[in-house]
């Protein structure tokens, strides 16, 4: 199996979790040290450094992972990054290499792993955001983004299901990562956002790493071999709160 941005948070969570089960992952992110800490914790995680959103490296992942592990059959698109910003003051630069991340990687990911996917009637688990219901202020871009990419998962449910290939959404709400950090944010700006969100989802609390791992590992199991083009929301009532206090 393939894991994109697995040097950090629910990525790193998820291929402990899948190691620990017994499968063979290859982890896949464009910071080296990252990726070796999280492939320390277990022998059958494989590091690859590469840029998912480069032209070629899709199908550089897709040929490590061949040569590494002689199959694939999950695929985790989680790599992500954000750049939050309003309308006005959006940087061109900034907008794009989210969409080449968050939107085309996955997609061309997909695209070069699909033979092999198709061969071991495989899953691609999309790993998404936030509903398309709703504004996310400072967020248009990385929040269309994440809208997109359920999309391609609904959309790649209908063309693959032919194939054996099942494609699932999870959706993690507001989760104890370093997204923001590695966005430029500082633990003052950070802990200041995290105040509010908190204050809007009924359970309370914001998500562990951990938390959304377990869904990704579950929907990829076979006996959740009835389930594709579903968006599994991970996000404590989050959506279904409306914006408002629990």
């Amino acid at each position: 199996m393939v894991i994109t941005g697995a040097g950090t948070g629910i990525g790193r969570a998820a291929a402990h979790q899948f190691a620990a089960e017994g499968a063979r992952v290859l982890i896949a992110g464009r910071t080296p040290a990252r990726l070796e800490e999280t492939a320390a914790a277990h022998p059958s995680i494989s590091a690859f450094p590469a840029d998912g959103a480069a032209a070629d490296g899709p199908e550089r992942i897709v040929e490590a992972a061949m040569r590494r592990l002689g199959r694939i059959d999950v695929l985790v698109n989680n790599a992500a990054i954000t750049r939050p910003a309003a309308l006005g003051t959006i940087d061109r630069r900034s907008a794009e290499e989210q969409i080449a991340i968050n939107l085309l990687a996955p997609l061309f990911l997909a695209q070069a792993a699909l033979p092999h996917l198709a061969a071991a009637r495989g899953t691609i688990v999309n790993v998404s955001s936030n509903p398309p219901w709703g504004g996310w202020p400072d967020n248009s871009v990385y929040g269309s983004t994440k809208v997109a990419l359920d999309f391609l998962t609904a959309t790649w449910a209908v063309e693959l299901a032919p194939k054996g290939v099942r494609v699932v959404s999870v959706a993690p709400g507001i989760t104890a990562t370093p997204v923001l950090a590695h966005a430029g944010f500082t633990p003052e700006q950070i802990a200041a956002a995290g105040e509010g969100l908190v204050e809007r989802i009924p359970l309370g609390r914001v998500a562990q790493p951990a938390e959304i791992a377990w869904w990704i590992v579950n929907v990829a199991r076979p006996e959740a071999a009835y389930l594709t083009g579903t968006v599994v929301r991970v996000d404590g009532g989050l959506s279904v709160a409306a914006g408002q206090k629990a």
